[in-house]
Parts: structure tokens; sequence; C-alpha cells
């Protein structure tokens, strides 16, 4: 039974994460690129100084945490395990040109990002205790008359939660502080559920609190590391840019792949990996930023260009860069086991193992807490306010049980629906263009 589930969902898979939705998640990036200026470019330094000039800023509107708070959780929930393994195992597979292609999925996804949160910020409405709540499934609902395509999508983001936001990151913890440091998987289960516990059951307001001082913290310590090494083997730079953007255009040797891996290999996993790290066109972020306290929705759309802007240039591009400067791409080894052997060749000592480890429980128990809510909304939507409080407790219960099981199949089942929530969100935001157009031009006539 179970191998006819994986199977199924191995096939499954192969198309959710396959070209087709690599097409159309990259061309949705780039239409809105188009009809919107390029604002992620032309108005990148205004969406810099939006988030980091107001950090400690309430927004003038209707929300239950500060447009930053809600920024950082979208990021404590986006810089996960996928930052680590995930740009490891695309330069494994694709060559160092996958780097490439990562950078042009960040780029496009900061658009949609973008778009999606402003759409969702138009749509969102308080639920039955006050709360405001926001995603596709209202614009679904609200905007587009499709009820039954947000019903689909808050079912998928439920059980995907679980999976992709829970069980596979507290089981990434287990294993990290296991093997690192011989801590049993059992205790580690026990102090994670515990500390999740104290934040989510205070609800967005507290896990907006611990994620506006946790994510700032989380990505420094991270990106100092990196950054050390890549000015240790500076050196080797132009070199490794030569590898990434030949690999990208003309394919290069990978590991994984073969004997120069093509161009397309180097796309597709570039791109599936940046998508899946940042989830730009999934419709996880708008669920917090609904959140936000905020004047307008353009306003809060800028910290959706700033989120995928650290999470892919620059938490990605620092992955990638560590593992391509110290000559370890081509090691055979793979994922996070590939992304330690680099920090452990590029800091001495234990630094690179504690860099790495530090990273990986840092990044696995923001995500934890930040998908809670992701989850908690979309069962709100379904089943009302009062499985709020249910739905908190069994979430901790699942940290325990991810943290102490095996999860190769949980871990591809929730895969497989994280993608899917592309395609009722996706079809949220393409139908909403002209609210999207309308509504950046109404907040740049009054600001600039």
């Amino acid at each position: 039974m179970l191998q006819t589930i994986a199977q199924w969902n191995s096939w499954l898979n192969g198309y959710v994460w396959g070209t087709p939705m690599m097409v159309l998640l990259i061309g949705t990036g780039l239409l809105l690129t188009v009809l919107t200026g390029a604002i992620q470019f032309t108005r990148l330094g205004f969406a810099l100084k939006e988030v980091l000039g107001k950090v400690f800023q309430r927004g003038g509107g209707k929300g239950d945490v500060s447009p930053f708070q809600a920024v950082s959780t979208a990021l404590a929930s986006t810089v996960g395990v996928g930052n680590i393994a995930g740009v490891a195992t695309a330069i494994y597979l694709g060559g160092p040109g996958a780097l490439f292609w990562l950078w042009v999925s960040g780029l496009l996804g900061m658009c949609t990002k973008f778009a999606e949160i402003v759409i969702a910020l138009y749509y969102r409405e308080p639920d039955a205790s006050g709360a405001m709540r926001g995603g596709a499934m209202y614009t679904l609902r609200k905007g587009l008359k499709l009820p039954w395509l947000g019903w689909i999508f808050a079912l998928l983001t439920s059980l995907a939660a679980f999976g992709i936001g829970n069980m596979v990151q507290a089981n990434s913890v287990a294993d990290s502080l296991h093997a690192s440091f011989g801590v049993p998987v059992v205790a580690t289960g026990i102090a994670v559920a515990v500390v999740t516990a104290i934040v989510i059951l205070g609800g967005i307001q507290r896990i907006g609190e611990v994620t506006s001082i946790l994510v700032p913290f989380m990505a420094i310590f991270y990106l100092a590391g990196g950054l050390l090494i890549i000015v240790l083997f500076g050196g080797q730079l132009p070199h490794v840019l030569g590898l990434v953007f030949r690999g990208a255009f003309t394919g290069s040797a990978a590991t994984g792949g073969f004997a120069g891996a093509t161009i397309m290999m180097a796309m597709r996993y570039g791109i599936a990996r940046g998508l899946f790290s940042n989830e730009a066109g999934l419709g996880s972020a708008p669920m917090v930023h609904s959140a936000a306290d905020t004047d307008h929705p353009v306003r809060q759309g800028m910290y959706g260009i700033f989120e995928v802007f650290v999470d892919t240039i620059l938490v990605c591009t620092t992955t990638g860069l560590v593992i391509l400067v110290t000559g370890t791409w081509n090691s055979g080894l793979t994922g996070a086991a590939l992304s330690a052997k680099a920090f452990e060749v590029g800091l001495p000592g234990t630094w690179g193992d504690i860099v790495v480890t530090g990273g990986i429980l840092l990044f696995s128990f923001s995500t934890l807490i930040g998908w809670s809510y992701y989850g908690e909304t979309a069962i709100v939507y379904l089943l009302g306010t009062k499985v709020t409080l249910p739905y908190r407790l069994l979430w901790i219960v699942f940290i325990y049980l991810g943290a102490t099981g095996s999860l190769h199949l949980v871990w591809d089942i929730a895969d497989t629906l994280n993608g899917l929530m592309a395609i009722p969100n996706l079809v949220s935001v393409l139908f909403s263009i002209p609210l999207l157009l309308k509504l950046k031009k109404e907040f740049f006539q009054k600001n600039g």
C-alpha cells in the first residue's frame, strides 16, 4: 500500500515540480514584471527603505502585527532547510549553472510575491474572533466568486503544513543535532515541541514578536559565516562566476547528473529549488502579510519584494557560492551534507559544523512557528475559529512525531501538496491583475 502511494506521488510530483509548473511560475513572474514596470527593480530602493527604515513602526491600519513582524514571520517560514539543502541539491544535479537560474527565479519571484500580497491584503477580512485573515482562498471566494477553488487551496495548505512546515522541519533538527552532537532524537522532539508551544499558543502577536528578533539574528549569523568563507576564498570567485554563467548557457559537469549536464538540467533544478525556497507563487506568505497593520496593500507588497530578496538573493546565493568557492560541489555529496562539507572546508576547526548545524536549527524552528500560522489560517477558513486551539495543540504533537520518526514518504507527499498550492493561488493572482495595477497606480500617485 505504502509503495503504491509512493509511486503515485512520485508520478504526480514529477508534474507538480516539473517543467509545466516551472513555466507557469516563471511565466507569471515575467508577465507581472512587464505589467508592473519591473517594480522589483525600479522600486527596490523604496522597498528597502520601507522595510529597514520602519522596523519598529506600526503601519497605521487594521491588523494584528506590525508590517515588519509580518515579513519576519513570512521569512521565518521561507528561510528554511531549502536554503541549505535545496541549493546544494540544485548544484549537485544541475551543476554550477543552476545558481544562475536560481537567481532568475528569485528576481522574477520578487514581483510575484509583491502581487500576491497586494491582492490578498485587498480581500482580507476579520474572522469571528476579530483577527485579520487573508490569502488566496479569500481572493477566490470574494473577488473571483470561486469558493470551491478557495476551499481546495485551504485544504492543500492545511495538509501541506503538517508535512513541509512541521514534521520535516522537526526531523531535520533532530537529525542534525544527533549527527553533530549526539543529542537523542526524543530529547530534541520534546524540547522543540515545548519551545514551539510557548510561541504559537500566544497566537500571531507572539509569533510576530519572536520572529522579528529571531529572523534578523539567524540571517546575520548564517550570512556572516558564509561571507567569511567567500572572502577567504575570494581568489576563486572569478573562476566560480565563470562556471556559473557558462554552466547556465552551455551546460557543465554535474556530479548528480551526468558528464556535461544540459542547460535544461541547470535551468530546471535552479528554478525549482529557488521557487521551493522563496515560495513565490505558492500563496503561503500572503496569509501572514494579511495580518499586518498597514494603511495600503501596495505598501505591504513592498515587504514581499524584500522577503524574496533576502531569502534567495542573499541566503541562497551565500550557500551556493560557499559550495562553489570551496570546490566541494563535485565531491559526490548532496543536500545538507554537501553544504556542511563546504562550510567545514571553508572555516577552521568546528566552526563550519556550528554554522551549518546552527543554521538548520534556527531555520527549521523558525519555519515551524511560521507555517503553524499558515496552517491555522487555512483550517480556520475551513472550520471556523473554534478549531484554533485544538489545531495549535495538534501542531505541537506532530512536532514530536516528526522529530522521532522516519519521514521519506511524508516529505515527498508534503512536497507535492506544497506545489499544488500554486495552481489555485496563480488563478487568484492572474485574474486579479487589473486590480493589482489599479492599486499600484493609486499608491504611487500619493507616495511618489
